[in-house]
Protein backbone atom coordinates (compact mmCIF):
# COMPACT_ATOMS: atom_id res chain seq x y z
CA UNK A 1 0.00 0.00 0.00
CA UNK A 2 3.15 1.92 1.16
CA UNK A 3 4.74 1.55 -2.53
CA UNK A 4 1.24 2.27 -4.19
CA UNK A 5 1.09 5.90 -2.61
CA UNK A 6 4.44 6.41 -3.35
CA UNK A 7 4.61 5.52 -6.86
CA UNK A 8 1.16 7.39 -7.07
CA UNK A 9 2.87 11.00 -6.09
CA UNK A 10 5.99 10.35 -8.32
CA UNK A 11 3.51 9.83 -11.21
CA UNK A 12 1.43 12.93 -10.15
CA UNK A 13 4.46 14.97 -9.86
CA UNK A 14 6.19 14.04 -12.78
CA UNK A 15 2.63 14.98 -14.71
CA UNK A 16 2.79 18.34 -13.03
CA UNK A 17 6.48 19.13 -13.73
CA UNK A 18 5.86 17.56 -17.48
CA UNK A 19 2.52 20.19 -17.69
CA UNK A 20 4.89 22.89 -16.32
CA UNK A 21 7.63 22.61 -19.12
CA UNK A 22 5.23 21.85 -22.17
CA UNK A 23 3.55 25.39 -20.98
CA UNK A 24 6.49 27.36 -20.81
CA UNK A 25 8.10 25.72 -23.70
CA UNK A 26 4.45 26.92 -25.53
CA UNK A 27 5.33 30.36 -24.11
CA UNK A 28 9.10 30.36 -25.58
CA UNK A 29 7.85 29.51 -28.73
CA UNK A 30 4.91 31.80 -29.22
CA UNK A 31 7.74 34.64 -27.93
CA UNK A 32 10.11 33.83 -30.94
CA UNK A 33 7.21 33.91 -33.36
CA UNK A 34 6.52 37.20 -32.35
CA UNK A 35 10.09 38.16 -32.45
CA UNK A 36 10.12 36.92 -35.83
CA UNK A 37 6.99 38.78 -37.19
CA UNK A 38 8.16 42.04 -36.13
CA UNK A 39 11.45 41.44 -37.39
CA UNK A 40 10.00 40.82 -40.43
CA UNK A 41 8.38 44.27 -40.63
CA UNK A 42 10.81 46.01 -39.67
CA UNK A 43 13.02 44.28 -42.33
CA UNK A 44 10.00 45.57 -44.37
CA UNK A 45 10.09 48.89 -43.39
CA UNK A 46 13.70 49.41 -43.49
CA UNK A 47 13.56 47.51 -47.46
CA UNK A 48 10.93 50.53 -47.90
CA UNK A 49 13.85 53.45 -46.64
CA UNK A 50 16.24 51.56 -48.83
CA UNK A 51 14.34 51.66 -52.13
CA UNK A 52 13.11 55.67 -51.31
CA UNK A 53 17.11 56.49 -50.55
CA UNK A 54 17.90 54.65 -53.52
CA UNK A 55 15.52 56.35 -56.00
CA UNK A 56 16.80 59.81 -54.48
CA UNK A 57 19.99 59.53 -55.56
CA UNK A 58 19.12 59.59 -59.34
CA UNK A 59 16.55 62.65 -58.20
CA UNK A 60 19.48 64.44 -56.99
CA UNK A 61 21.45 64.37 -59.65
CA UNK A 62 19.00 65.19 -62.25
CA UNK A 63 18.36 68.36 -60.00
CA UNK A 64 21.56 69.34 -59.11
CA UNK A 65 25.01 70.05 -61.02
CA UNK A 66 27.26 68.15 -59.03
CA UNK A 67 30.04 65.45 -59.22
CA UNK A 68 29.97 64.42 -56.03
CA UNK A 69 29.16 60.89 -54.77
CA UNK A 70 25.67 61.11 -53.99
CA UNK A 71 24.19 58.90 -51.06
CA UNK A 72 27.80 56.79 -51.11
CA UNK A 73 26.39 54.81 -48.13
CA UNK A 74 23.28 53.50 -49.89
CA UNK A 75 25.62 52.13 -53.06
CA UNK A 76 27.55 50.38 -51.06
CA UNK A 77 24.30 48.86 -48.93
CA UNK A 78 23.90 46.54 -51.64
CA UNK A 79 26.44 44.52 -52.00
CA UNK A 80 26.77 44.17 -47.91
CA UNK A 81 25.02 41.30 -45.70
CA UNK A 82 24.44 43.37 -42.68
CA UNK A 83 21.91 42.64 -40.08
CA UNK A 84 18.64 44.99 -39.54
CA UNK A 85 20.27 46.78 -36.43
CA UNK A 86 23.24 47.95 -39.25
CA UNK A 87 20.75 48.79 -41.78
CA UNK A 88 18.72 50.77 -39.53
CA UNK A 89 21.76 52.94 -38.54
CA UNK A 90 22.92 53.22 -41.84
CA UNK A 91 19.94 54.58 -43.36
CA UNK A 92 19.87 57.12 -40.10
CA UNK A 93 23.22 58.32 -41.21
CA UNK A 94 21.68 58.35 -45.04
CA UNK A 95 18.59 59.69 -44.80
CA UNK A 96 20.24 62.82 -42.38
CA UNK A 97 22.97 62.80 -45.96
CA UNK A 98 19.68 62.86 -48.00
CA UNK A 99 18.46 65.41 -45.93
CA UNK A 100 21.34 67.95 -46.06
CA UNK A 101 20.68 68.23 -50.02
CA UNK A 102 18.06 69.70 -49.79
CA UNK A 103 19.82 72.58 -47.79
CA UNK A 104 22.96 72.80 -50.25
CA UNK A 105 20.31 72.93 -53.30
CA UNK A 106 17.50 74.70 -53.01
CA UNK A 107 16.25 73.62 -56.25
CA UNK A 108 14.78 69.93 -54.68
CA UNK A 109 12.39 72.03 -52.53
CA UNK A 110 10.62 72.49 -55.69
CA UNK A 111 11.07 68.88 -57.02
CA UNK A 112 7.78 67.03 -56.57
CA UNK A 113 9.56 63.30 -56.80
CA UNK A 114 12.14 64.80 -53.85
CA UNK A 115 9.31 65.53 -51.98
CA UNK A 116 7.31 62.69 -52.17
CA UNK A 117 10.40 60.82 -51.42
CA UNK A 118 10.70 62.54 -48.30
CA UNK A 119 7.02 62.36 -47.04
CA UNK A 120 7.57 58.73 -47.68
CA UNK A 121 10.94 58.63 -45.32
CA UNK A 122 9.15 60.72 -42.93
CA UNK A 123 6.46 58.77 -42.43
CA UNK A 124 8.96 55.61 -42.44
CA UNK A 125 9.71 56.92 -39.47
CA UNK A 126 7.38 56.71 -37.16
CA UNK A 127 6.19 53.54 -38.75
CA UNK A 128 9.91 51.92 -37.67
CA UNK A 129 9.92 53.94 -34.18
CA UNK A 130 6.41 52.14 -33.38
CA UNK A 131 8.19 48.42 -34.54
CA UNK A 132 11.08 49.00 -32.63
CA UNK A 133 9.19 49.41 -29.43
CA UNK A 134 6.76 46.69 -29.94
CA UNK A 135 9.83 44.42 -30.99
CA UNK A 136 11.43 45.75 -27.61
CA UNK A 137 8.50 45.22 -25.52
CA UNK A 138 8.29 41.24 -26.76
CA UNK A 139 12.14 41.15 -26.12
CA UNK A 140 11.50 42.66 -22.98
CA UNK A 141 9.32 39.49 -21.73
CA UNK A 142 11.28 37.12 -23.54
CA UNK A 143 14.49 37.80 -21.70
CA UNK A 144 12.30 37.97 -18.18
CA UNK A 145 11.09 34.69 -19.41
CA UNK A 146 14.72 32.89 -19.75
CA UNK A 147 15.94 34.57 -16.86
CA UNK A 148 13.18 34.19 -14.37
CA UNK A 149 12.93 30.79 -12.51
CA UNK A 150 11.18 28.55 -13.31
CA UNK A 151 11.40 29.26 -16.95
CA UNK A 152 14.72 29.52 -17.10
CA UNK A 153 15.22 25.55 -16.52
CA UNK A 154 13.47 25.57 -19.72
CA UNK A 155 15.48 27.95 -21.62
CA UNK A 156 18.56 26.25 -20.17
CA UNK A 157 17.29 22.69 -21.49
CA UNK A 158 16.31 24.58 -24.91
CA UNK A 159 19.22 26.51 -25.37
CA UNK A 160 17.44 29.56 -25.43
CA UNK A 161 19.21 32.94 -24.57
CA UNK A 162 18.83 36.45 -24.20
CA UNK A 163 18.16 38.34 -27.10
CA UNK A 164 18.86 42.20 -27.62
CA UNK A 165 17.35 45.30 -27.62
CA UNK A 166 16.90 47.20 -30.92
CA UNK A 167 18.31 50.55 -29.50
CA UNK A 168 20.56 51.47 -32.64
CA UNK A 169 23.57 51.15 -30.53
CA UNK A 170 23.59 46.88 -30.43
CA UNK A 171 25.06 46.33 -33.59
CA UNK A 172 27.47 43.21 -33.06
CA UNK A 173 24.96 40.41 -31.18
CA UNK A 174 21.61 40.50 -33.66
CA UNK A 175 21.85 37.27 -35.33
CA UNK A 176 19.63 37.88 -38.44
CA UNK A 177 21.44 38.69 -42.05
CA UNK A 178 19.43 40.52 -44.53
CA UNK A 179 20.48 41.04 -48.14
CA UNK A 180 19.27 43.81 -50.50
Amino acid sequence: MVILIIMLLILITVSVVLVVFVTTFNQFQDYKIRINEAEESIDAILRKRFDLLNKAIGIIKANCDTKDKILEDIVQIKSKKLTNFELDRRLYDSINEFNSYKEKYPKLKDSEAYLKIELGLFESESEIVSLRKYYNDIITDYNKLVKNAPSNVVALLTHSQTKPYFDGNNVDTPKEEITL
